[in-house]
This record gives C-alpha cells, structure tokens and sequence, in this order.
C-alpha cells in the first residue's frame, strides 16, 4: 500500500495522480482507515471471524470481465459516495486506488496492490478507480448481507446520521449510538 496526497491535475483517473507528497499511517488512522498485508488468505479468515464477518464475495473488475460497460462502471465508481457498512477489501490480484477524503476536504490517494487490505469506516467519502492495468481481482466482506446502495455525496448525504456518526468518531467526539 502506498498513500499520497491527490494531484488533481487534469488526466485519466486510472493514473497515479501522485503529487509526491506521501501520507502517514498514522494520518490514515485518524481518518479511520485501516492497512494489512496478508499474503495468506488464512489471515483474512482471521480477521474476518474477529469482526464478526461472516459473508463475503469477489469480484473482478476488467474490460475481459465486464465487456462493454467496464467503462461506465469505473466512471461510476469515482463518483464520490459514502456506504453505511464498513467497507473491507482484500486484493487478491491487480490492484487499484481508493480516494478518500481528509479533514480539509482534500483527496489522499491510497494504492492497494495484491495481498493490501484495507478497511474503511462507514460514512467516509471515498471513491474506486482500477489502475492503468485495467484489472482488479478483490474480495468483499461483510458483516450481514451487503448493501451496495453508493450514496452520492450532497446536503442530504451530508446529513446522513452514518455520516455524521463518522465525522464524530474521526473528530474525537462521542458516537451516537
């Protein structure tokens, strides 16, 4: 995994879009935003029965895979969005990059190749692009059965209580329970 500060230049979105300034792990945690390498997928099994998942699936996403609407698709996934589960994915082949937002509004870029896992906190703006490689081969956990509603970021999203449940949490406040 790698993790830099979004150049916002002009260009495909597949590309690094690396502005050479790298973001800390520890940057990463504060925004709730977890990081593994599990060359085993024993570890994942691991971590998935100590958070309690108990569904998952995989997905592979490529021109090959998808024909004609994998264009669409990857332009859909950037949209930014939020999802009200926690989001873990666990490349098990190619890569891609997650978008997610920091404190300031401002994108950080964060790499994931084979064997990353990355876990994400329910409520955090983020969007999904495939590399220049044009393959991502990823498993999907979840917790109960998946809700892949992408909610579109807006005053209304803004409002969400997942959203706001996020912003505390990442802010150091109380959580709503």
């Amino acid at each position: 995994m790698k993790a830099y500060w979004f150049d916002n230049l002009p260009g495909d979105q597949r590309e690094p879009h690396d502005s050479g300034r790298e973001v800390a792990p520890e940057y990463l945690a504060s925004l709730g935003i977890t990081h593994f390498n599990y060359p085993s997928v024993d570890s994942v099994n691991e971590l998935a029965a100590q958070r309690g998942y108990k569904n998952r699936d995989e997905i592979t996403i490529s021109p090959a895979t998808m024909g004609d609407v994998y264009e669409d698709k990857v332009k859909m996934f950037f949209h930014e969005h939020l999802h009200e589960d926690e989001e873990i994915r666990y490349i098990l082949d190619g890569g891609g990059f997650f978008d997610v937002r920091s404190k300031d509004d401002d994108w950080v870029r964060i790499q994931l190749e084979k064997h990353d896992l990355m876990i994400m906190p329910a409520g955090i703006y983020h969007r999904f692009t495939t590399d220049t490689k044009n393959y991502t081969k990823a498993m999907r956990l979840f917790k109960d059965d998946p809700k892949w509603t992408p909610l579109n970021r807006g005053d209304e999203t803004d409002k969400n209580s997942f959203r706001q449940d996020y912003l505390k949490m990442r802010d150091g406040g109380a959580v709503a329970t």
